[in-house]
């Protein structure tokens, strides 16, 4: 590639939306839809390149046109897919509840959070549905740390878990 192709296809990185919009019509001679500039700015590196160096041979374009051919690519669903030539019905739908919304400061399923209480290792066993501690099930970490220390304790706070991870915390936007 050339110094100054190399040079444009920079330049064209540094364009906004806007302007990689107007260079799109330019270069290709229509509107595009895209909004996106990564999207943008490589239609226009590629068109600029084929434009300068040359387009595919008349042999490549053949043979990208029989590899079309023989592919079995849909865009929409054959006409008779739903048995009668329409389109889906309503009784096709199927209607899922969600489960409640997983705590911020829980860690994902499967991670085992422990502490270290009176000389004794607790280890806790993070479910989809409740918290696992030496092969019994609890609903809450309160009601686990109840169970394994006697005494009343926040099971958030017991474990340390009372701040939402850093991920979570920056997409939350309270």
């Amino acid at each position: 590639m050339k110094s100054t192709m190399a040079a444009r296809i920079r330049a064209l990185q540094e364009m906004t939306v806007p302007e990689l919009r107007t260079k799109y019509r330019e270069v290709y001679g229509e509107e595009t839809r895209s909004r996106h500039k990564e999207f943008l700015w490589k239609q226009i590196a590629w068109r600029l390149q084929a434009l300068e160096e040359g387009d595919l041979s008349e042999r490549a374009r053949h043979r990208a046109g029989e590899l079309a051919n023989d592919a079995d690519v849909r865009v929409r669903a054959p006409r008779n897919a739903f048995g009668d030539g329409s389109a889906p019905t309503g009784e096709r739908t199927r209607v899922h509840a969600f489960g409640r919304a997983h705590d911020a400061r829980l860690p994902m399923a499967g991670t085992v959070i422990t502490r270290e209480y009176r000389g004794r290792l607790i280890r806790v066993t993070v479910l989809d549905q409740g918290f696992e501690h030496e092969g019994k099930v609890y609903r809450s970490l309160t009601a686990l740390v109840h169970e394994v220390t006697g005494s009343h304790w926040n099971g958030y706070h017991f474990f340390g878990l009372t701040k939402a991870p850093a991920v979570a915390a920056a997409g939350g936007g309270r």
